[in-house]
């Protein structure tokens, strides 16, 4: 039997181990809502929805595209709502890594997700979007293109992150460059 985009969800944040006691209390709060909303993978769910995202970086890690996000106006990484059609928090992650970057050949980095952030959205007049984060590596020599979803798309330096953006963007490239690092 096929697992529901939702188990899937359910298993990867049950395995994965968190880098730190924030990070793991965010995680637990994730499997507590997963638990507690049958819909809790779709932008149907009010209370807040699992979301999932990706860090883009350069195929050197000395490089992170970031998309300057048209609704929210701060520089971020690739990332939404879950689809129907996506099977697992990692496609989910990539397929809209790929989408609003413009990049074919994003490859996620082995070993589930490096972070997890819960932020309020717009959604139902105020959810939470609890985002599940990934990093993915681009192709030697890929060029973004910009999609409809963004004001702008460009790479940064991972050491020099531009502004606006968060506190969030700024853990997700850090716990990516300690991934790639490995």
């Amino acid at each position: 039997m096929a697992l529901s985009l939702r188990d899937d969800a359910t298993a990867v944040l049950s395995a994965w181990t968190a880098p730190s006691e924030e990070q793991d209390a965010v995680r637990r709060d994730f499997l507590g809502h997963l638990a507690a909303h049958e819909d809790a993978m779709w932008r149907s769910c009010v209370p807040g929805h699992l979301t999932a995202s990706a860090a883009v970086f350069s195929h050197d890690g000395s490089r992170v595209l970031l998309t300057l996000h048209g609704i929210v106006k701060k520089w971020l990484q690739m990332g939404g709502h879950c689809e129907p059609g996506d099977t697992t928090l990692e496609r989910a992650a990539l397929r809209e890594a790929t989408e609003e970057s413009g990049i074919h050949g994003l490859t996620l980095l082995p070993g589930g997700p490096v972070a997890v952030d819960r932020h309020r959205v717009g959604c139902h007049g105020g959810s939470w979007h609890l985002d599940v984060q990934y990093a993915a590596v681009a192709p030697p020599g890929s060029e973004p293109v910009i999609s409809d979803e963004s004001l702008d798309l460009r790479w940064f330096p991972v050491d020099a992150l531009p502004e606006p953006t968060d506190d969030a963007l700024r853990r997700l490239v850090a716990a990516g460059i300690g991934r790639l690092a490995r």
